[in-house]
């Protein structure tokens, strides 16, 4: 009984200490090239690649690793005589630990970005040419239902306790606020001009938000809904994301090929130059890194945070990395 109790202890202590130490997985949409890759945060490495995902783009993971939901830019033109909301594209549910694709679920119109809730129940999903974004109920497995929020949503964020969800309406000029247990648009935030990706602070008081148009990017109040601050960047700005301190921005510019960092607190800049074009990001949490995409090149940039200087490159197998998602 003794020795039982003591190989037990010793399982338990061991998988404690993997758990402990275990790196981050990066899982990525290659666009183009058709597959999702699953990334080695401790060593930047690709350690699997999930094959017959139409065109991703937007993608998720549940909380426990076990699901990814892909969402696809490719859809099938409507035809004469065809209703305006039909299924014409797919999200795409993987099992990493299976290697492959398990199902498909019919949407309306491509998905540009996702979000799910932080218990893993529902994907969010914008739909830009219909105006909607969809919520799939993974325990279903379909579309629960479509929530109009405005012209040409883009990119949604949810709060910690899972009650409120975020979306830019890069055609409408706000941010539609969504309350998740009745699924109703509850008000319309300010956003800066043609919002595109948003990302929280910290303390999820602030939404920032990517001003392509016009090289900035707004702070906005999730009190008040009105924009507090604007912070210059560069040409194009695209993907952004907070740092593990909860206070540093992360900004790529693509038009200008650079990488800009910002602490909120203080206004302080740093920049370093990234070529060609920079694009989607990702902080790694834990990690102290960055992985910033090139819109141009299969890589990835791998920047150390406090440094900003390239640790590393990830050599991409097809394609371009689009929204990354991180399971711990």
């Amino acid at each position: 009984m003794k020795l039982k109790n003591a190989l037990t202890g010793l399982l338990i202590f061991g998988t404690s200490i993997n758990s402990l130490y275990a790196s981050p997985t990066v899982y990525i949409p290659l666009g183009s090239g058709n597959q999702v890759i699953a990334v080695d945060a401790a060593t930047d490495s690709i350690t699997a690649s999930y094959p017959g995902v139409d065109n991703p783009h937007g993608l998720v993971a549940t909380p426990d690793g076990e699901y990814l939901i892909a969402g696809s830019l490719k859809e099938e033109p409507l035809k004469p005589g065809d209703p305006k909301d039909k299924d014409n594209s797919k999200l795409f549910k993987i099992h990493p630990a299976h290697g492959h694709v398990m199902s498909t679920i019919p949407v309306k119109g491509w998905t540009h970005h996702q979000a799910i809730t932080p218990d893993g129940r529902y994907v969010l999903s914008t739909h830009g040419l219909r105006g909607k974004v969809s919520v799939l109920d993974m325990q279903e497995n379909k579309i629960l239902r479509y929530i109009k929020t405005g012209m040409v949503p883009n990119y949604t964020v949810i709060t910690k306790n899972g009650k409120r969800a975020y979306v830019s309406n890069t055609g409408g000029n706000n941010i539609s606020e969504i309350d998740l247990e009745n699924w109703k648009v509850l008000r319309q935030l300010e956003s800066g001009p043609a919002p595109e990706h948003i990302t929280f602070s910290g303390d999820e008081s602030i939404i920032y938000v990517a001003n392509p148009g016009t090289g900035k990017v707004s702070a906005v109040s999730v009190k008040t809904g009105k924009v507090s601050k604007t912070y210059s960047v560069g040409k194009a700005v695209h993907g952004l994301d907070i740092g593990d301190d909860g206070k540093t921005l992360f900004i790529s510019s693509k038009q200008e090929n650079k990488l800009v960092s910002i602490d909120t607190d203080s206004g302080t800049k740093r920049e370093i130059a990234l070529s060609p074009v920079p694009y989607h990001l990702n902080t790694i949490r834990g990690t102290g890194k960055v992985y910033v995409s090139s819109r141009k090149q299969p890589l990835i940039w791998v920047v150390d945070q406090k440094t900003m200087k390239v640790i590393n490159t990830i050599k991409l197998p097809a394609g371009e990395a689009h929204q990354m998602t991180v399971v711990n």
